[in-house]
């Protein structure tokens, strides 16, 4: 019993602690620019925001990807997860530069987030109609989902 846990979750576990360690590069990157006696204002204020937005979007991410994880699919959710990190990486290097720069990563987020919502929702729905009247779309929606994920790569 415990392996089946563990088999249906071991993905979004292993996003959630690469988030976590980026989340720790993030602070790391705050303390260094704040310890730097060379640092102005402006740069140590930016990185300061960079973080703060991050952590401000982070408590949404990990809702949504583990109920997309939990309620769909694990891969497609995990994959999403992947790249949300990625992008805010890019975010996050983009706003300690000039704030434009930031601006696609962020973009390119809210629509990881929004592709992870929707596979929240369409996962209750699908708990529901199989619930109440007997009908289990699930496989067609986890093999639409997982050909939609990739569509998150297109610009």
């Amino acid at each position: 019993m415990y392996t089946a846990v563990v088999e249906s979750i071991y993905l979004l576990v292993i996003v959630t602690l690469i988030s976590v360690l980026q989340n720790a590069f993030f602070a790391l990157k705050v303390e260094k620019e704040c310890n730097n006696q060379n640092a102005k204002a402006s740069a140590i204020e930016r990185v300061s925001c960079a973080n703060r937005n991050c952590m401000d979007a982070y408590a949404t991410f990990l809702a949504v990807m583990w109920c997309a994880g939990l309620c769909l699919s694990q891969a497609p959710a995990a994959f999403a997860g992947i790249l949300y990190l990625v992008v805010r990486q890019k975010y996050f290097v983009g706003y300690m530069g000039q704030t434009s720069q930031s601006t696609p990563g962020y973009l390119f987020g809210k629509r990881i987030l929004f592709f992870l919502l929707l596979m929240c929702v369409v996962g209750i729905f699908n708990y529901l109609l199989t619930r109440y009247y007997g009908s289990d779309y699930k496989e067609y929606v986890e093999t639409i989902t997982g050909a939609a994920s990739a569509l998150l790569l297109l610009p």
